[in-house]
């Protein structure tokens, strides 16, 4: 079936996060949440659910875990056995299961800013320490450096939480430089936390790799995160699950995790199962919307704000802005905020690097984009 992307869906009154915050005058551009429908055999699926009536204790089908794997195999070639694949309600409730299992309070959490902003917060809320090695901007898109991220590593460093495809940045690691990321994690006995959940959300000429993938010895020392709910905007429904291929690493992670981590949601393993089985075409479709959006967006930031620019996207529905020779008085956001009733993530939430910019979702129809934009425009023209 055809899906119409460009279906103003009204979600005011539906107690949408993303619509409630700042309230009904300002078109909100910020949190990694579509405004498009989801896929109908999603929906359809959920209705039969539903129709069911019955809302008892659920769980990791057998039917998920073998969809799961073939969708593993199918696009990456990556043969996983059901018993590594273990559900969570969401990544970020996986990453802080892992920073409370595998660092103790006072050991250390590497991560890459400026990076999602869970990275930075969550390690420090749970008593353990961050290093922040940045991303260097080279050519108007960002890099590694190596010799920076192997230095700030110390003895008390215990987790490496990877970001790939990277938000903010959108950046999509090549094979070399997750070869060269492994290959120090495993030198200096680090874990790898991969969070991957915009791992379908690719623009052409893109490829992702599980960092897992890389061989044996680096799957033994991965934890993998995965979710449907970013690619078919499912993220209310709480469903995530985590790759564990070391038998170690599983039974502790599955012990920690008795009384702390629920199961997940049931609706969002029917969800999930639909979507993952049936969900193709409308992933096919929306990905090619969103590759319009972003050119649309290109063109309007070079034409009618071009004192803004756009970090080069491999993936993601999130554009990272620089503001930093806008004139714009303080924090970008914020102007964007109160002067245009445009709402933006505000790029210090990311950590280091993020002074000066903003981020801003365009999963959304056109028209929201336009006039989201149009807004901008005009706060710029009354500096």
């Amino acid at each position: 079936m055809r899906y119409d992307f460009d279906r103003v869906v009204e979600r005011k009154g539906t107690d949408s996060i993303k619509w409630r915050r700042y309230g009904g005058e300002v078109l909100p551009l910020w949190v990694a949440d579509m405004d498009f429908v989801s896929p109908e055999p999603v929906v359809r699926a959920l209705h039969e659910r539903v129709d069911h009536r019955v809302f008892g204790y659920g769980g990791a089908t057998e039917e998920f875990v073998e969809v799961v794997r073939e969708r593993l195999n199918r696009l990456y070639g990556w043969d996983v056995p059901g018993e590594e694949i273990l559900l969570v309600p969401g990544v970020v409730t996986g990453l802080n299961l892992a920073f409370i299992l595998f660092a103790e309070p006072g050991e250390a959490v590497l991560v890459q800013p400026p990076v999602y902003s869970h990275f930075i917060a969550d390690p420090m809320n749970r008593g353990r320490a961050v290093i922040d090695p940045p991303l260097v901007k080279k050519g108007g898109t960002y890099e590694i450096d190596f010799d920076a991220f192997e230095e700030a590593i110390t003895e008390r460093t215990r987790i490496f939480v990877l970001c790939n495809p990277h938000n903010p940045v959108g950046r999509v690691f090549r094979k070399d430089e997750l070869e060269r990321l492994a290959d120090i994690c495993l030198r200096r006995e680090i874990l790898i936390c991969s969070d991957e959940i915009h791992c379908d959300l690719l623009f052409p000429g893109n490829r992702h790799i599980p960092i897992a993938t890389l061989g044996n010895e680096v799957a033994d020392r991965t934890i993998t995160f995965m979710s449907p709910s970013k690619t078919f905007n499912l993220a209310g429904l709480k469903c995530s699950f985590a790759v564990i291929r070391d038998p170690v690493l599983r039974k502790t992670w599955l012990k920690g995790s008795e009384g702390l981590i629920p199961h997940v949601n049931l609706l969002g393993v029917t969800a999930g199962l639909a979507a993952y089985r049936d969900g193709r075409e409308w992933l096919t479709q929306c990905l090619a919307y969103l590759e319009g959006n972003k050119g649309f967006l290109e063109r309007f930031l070079v034409e009618k704000l071009p004192s803004l620019s756009m970090t080069p996207m491999e993936a993601t529905y999130l554009a990272w802005l620089d503001c930093r020779s806008s004139g714009i008085p303080g924090n970008p956001s914020r102007f964007f905020l109160r002067k245009g009733r445009v709402a933006l993530n505000d790029g210090l939430e990311y950590g280091r690097g993020g002074e000066g910019f903003a981020r801003l979702n365009f999963a959304c129809p056109r028209e929201t984009l336009t006039e989201a934009l149009e807004r901008m425009a005009h706060a710029m023209e009354e500096l």
